[in-house]
Protein backbone atom coordinates (compact mmCIF):
# COMPACT_ATOMS: atom_id res chain seq x y z
CA UNK A 1 0.00 0.00 0.00
CA UNK A 2 1.58 3.48 -0.66
CA UNK A 3 0.72 6.25 1.41
CA UNK A 4 0.08 9.45 -0.25
CA UNK A 5 3.58 11.97 -0.14
CA UNK A 6 2.80 15.84 -0.54
CA UNK A 7 3.18 17.50 -3.51
CA UNK A 8 5.75 19.53 -1.77
CA UNK A 9 8.19 16.53 -1.36
CA UNK A 10 8.15 16.00 -5.47
CA UNK A 11 9.22 19.84 -5.62
CA UNK A 12 12.14 19.61 -3.67
CA UNK A 13 13.18 16.11 -5.14
CA UNK A 14 12.78 18.10 -8.66
CA UNK A 15 14.51 20.97 -7.82
CA UNK A 16 17.41 19.00 -6.16
CA UNK A 17 18.30 17.43 -9.91
CA UNK A 18 18.06 20.70 -11.89
CA UNK A 19 15.67 21.84 -14.47
CA UNK A 20 16.02 19.26 -17.33
CA UNK A 21 14.80 15.35 -17.61
CA UNK A 22 14.02 12.78 -20.19
CA UNK A 23 10.79 12.76 -21.05
CA UNK A 24 9.59 9.31 -22.33
CA UNK A 25 6.30 8.89 -24.64
CA UNK A 26 4.85 7.03 -26.62
CA UNK A 27 5.10 6.63 -30.49
CA UNK A 28 2.55 5.71 -32.87
CA UNK A 29 3.90 1.98 -33.17
CA UNK A 30 3.95 1.32 -29.33
CA UNK A 31 7.67 2.09 -29.03
CA UNK A 32 9.22 4.15 -26.30
CA UNK A 33 10.56 7.38 -27.31
CA UNK A 34 13.09 9.27 -24.72
CA UNK A 35 13.66 13.41 -25.31
CA UNK A 36 16.04 15.50 -23.13
CA UNK A 37 13.78 18.40 -22.37
CA UNK A 38 14.10 21.58 -20.40
CA UNK A 39 11.72 21.79 -17.18
CA UNK A 40 9.97 24.22 -15.06
CA UNK A 41 6.98 24.33 -12.44
CA UNK A 42 3.83 25.63 -13.48
CA UNK A 43 1.41 25.21 -10.34
CA UNK A 44 1.03 21.89 -9.76
CA UNK A 45 2.28 21.03 -12.99
CA UNK A 46 5.85 20.45 -14.42
CA UNK A 47 6.12 21.73 -18.01
CA UNK A 48 8.47 19.78 -20.67
CA UNK A 49 9.03 22.07 -23.87
CA UNK A 50 9.66 19.68 -26.63
CA UNK A 51 9.50 19.40 -30.43
CA UNK A 52 6.78 18.50 -32.58
CA UNK A 53 7.00 14.88 -32.36
CA UNK A 54 7.13 14.20 -28.55
CA UNK A 55 3.84 16.73 -28.25
CA UNK A 56 2.37 14.53 -30.92
CA UNK A 57 2.76 11.66 -29.14
CA UNK A 58 2.45 12.85 -25.90
CA UNK A 59 -1.22 14.62 -26.97
CA UNK A 60 -2.57 11.00 -28.56
CA UNK A 61 -0.73 9.06 -25.18
CA UNK A 62 -1.32 11.10 -22.50
CA UNK A 63 0.10 8.79 -19.88
CA UNK A 64 4.01 9.60 -19.94
CA UNK A 65 6.61 9.69 -17.50
CA UNK A 66 10.27 12.15 -16.47
CA UNK A 67 13.32 10.40 -15.74
CA UNK A 68 16.15 12.10 -13.61
CA UNK A 69 18.83 10.02 -13.49
CA UNK A 70 21.26 9.59 -10.77
CA UNK A 71 23.60 12.04 -10.26
CA UNK A 72 26.29 9.73 -8.92
CA UNK A 73 27.12 6.19 -8.15
CA UNK A 74 24.85 5.16 -5.06
CA UNK A 75 22.56 8.17 -5.86
CA UNK A 76 18.69 7.67 -6.46
CA UNK A 77 17.08 7.93 -10.06
CA UNK A 78 13.99 10.20 -10.15
CA UNK A 79 11.14 8.54 -11.93
CA UNK A 80 7.89 11.15 -11.93
CA UNK A 81 4.32 9.16 -13.58
CA UNK A 82 1.98 11.81 -15.05
CA UNK A 83 -0.82 12.80 -17.48
CA UNK A 84 -0.11 15.16 -20.03
CA UNK A 85 -1.77 17.81 -21.79
CA UNK A 86 -0.13 19.99 -24.81
CA UNK A 87 -0.04 23.69 -25.91
CA UNK A 88 1.82 24.95 -28.98
CA UNK A 89 2.70 28.98 -29.31
CA UNK A 90 5.11 30.80 -31.15
CA UNK A 91 8.08 28.89 -29.57
CA UNK A 92 6.74 25.51 -29.76
CA UNK A 93 5.21 22.68 -28.35
CA UNK A 94 4.62 22.55 -24.38
CA UNK A 95 4.16 19.27 -22.47
CA UNK A 96 2.31 20.47 -19.11
CA UNK A 97 2.57 17.31 -16.76
CA UNK A 98 0.42 16.52 -13.99
CA UNK A 99 2.40 14.38 -12.07
CA UNK A 100 0.32 11.17 -10.45
CA UNK A 101 3.19 9.10 -8.80
CA UNK A 102 6.44 9.08 -8.15
CA UNK A 103 9.83 7.42 -6.75
CA UNK A 104 13.26 7.52 -5.91
CA UNK A 105 15.08 4.83 -7.39
CA UNK A 106 18.42 2.57 -7.44
CA UNK A 107 19.49 -0.89 -7.54
CA UNK A 108 20.12 -2.57 -4.71
CA UNK A 109 17.86 -5.09 -2.26
CA UNK A 110 14.42 -3.69 -1.10
CA UNK A 111 15.23 -2.12 2.76
CA UNK A 112 11.57 -2.92 3.64
CA UNK A 113 10.35 -6.55 3.61
CA UNK A 114 7.09 -6.86 1.57
CA UNK A 115 7.67 -4.17 -0.43
CA UNK A 116 6.34 -3.70 -4.21
CA UNK A 117 9.36 -2.65 -5.46
CA UNK A 118 12.10 -5.29 -5.89
CA UNK A 119 15.23 -2.60 -5.61
CA UNK A 120 15.58 -0.14 -3.05
CA UNK A 121 12.91 2.47 -3.75
CA UNK A 122 11.34 5.36 -1.98
CA UNK A 123 7.85 6.46 -2.62
CA UNK A 124 7.80 10.64 -3.08
CA UNK A 125 4.62 11.32 -4.48
CA UNK A 126 1.25 9.38 -5.26
CA UNK A 127 -2.06 11.22 -6.41
CA UNK A 128 -4.84 9.62 -3.78
CA UNK A 129 -7.15 9.65 -6.61
CA UNK A 130 -4.78 7.49 -9.68
CA UNK A 131 -5.27 4.07 -9.34
CA UNK A 132 -1.60 2.52 -9.36
CA UNK A 133 -2.20 -1.38 -10.83
CA UNK A 134 0.93 -2.84 -9.42
CA UNK A 135 3.31 -0.90 -11.36
CA UNK A 136 6.89 -0.32 -9.94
Amino acid sequence: MSVPVPLERLREAVEERGSSAYLLTVKDDGSPQAVHAPLRWDDAALVADVGKRSGGNAAVRPAVSLLFPARKTGDYSLIVDGTAVVTTDESGAHVLITPTWAVLHRPGPAPQPGSTCSDDCVPVFSDPTTPRSGRR
